[in-house]
């Protein structure tokens, strides 16, 4: 017979089965279900066969629920309010400009491209990703230089103005 795991009583399950639902973030809310179930008097088996999550991903989330309660669940993957992005406004409208010129091999402008400029830039490594994220955006705002330059002016001057950035900022 599977062996169930002891779940500190933080929060009751009738509490629980109101709280899954109601969590924004999917992969809060699959957290809450896990702990749900687990609570409602399921084996880890089941639960991992209806999550998806392996035994041992559900072990560690009953460990931090047990030690922080609801806390414990939250995804704080992209709760990282005040970092600074790779390039700055000056970098970016650099990358905007160069991305507008044909490369030193006469082809098109990729991910790997992009991050080699950053790298000479930087004068350190940046990632094939990082280098796709920032290609990516500058493809979707097909902006000028002398616009991004002058909406990094108004919020040099009016700080209820945004700074501009090249990355999209995600929304929670």
């Amino acid at each position: 017979m599977p062996k169930r795991l002891k779940l500190e009583p933080h929060q009751t399950p009738s509490e629980l089965s109101k709280l899954y639902p109601q969590a924004s973030d999917p992969i809060e809310r699959t957290r809450y279900q896990i702990i749900w179930l687990l609570a409602t008097g399921r084996v880890t088996e089941d639960v991992a066969d209806v999550t998806g999550y392996c035994r041992n991903s559900i072990y560690r989330l009953v460990r931090r629920y047990n030690q922080l309660g609801a806390n414990g669940l939250k995804d704080k993957r992209h709760q990282h309010p005040d970092t600074q992005p790779l390039l700055s406004v000056v970098e970016q409208a650099q990358l905007l400009q160069t991305l507008r010129t044909p490369t030193a091999d006469g082809g098109l402008w990729n991910s790997r491209k992009v991050a080699e400029w950053m790298s000479n830039l930087l004068e350190r490594p940046v990632s094939v990703q990082r280098g796709w994220d920032y290609l990516r955006s500058c493809r979707r705002q097909r902006r000028s230089v002398i616009e991004f330059f002058y909406q990094a002016i108004k919020a040099m001057v009016n700080s209820a103005v945004q700074t501009p950035s090249l990355i999209p900022q995600v929304e929670t």
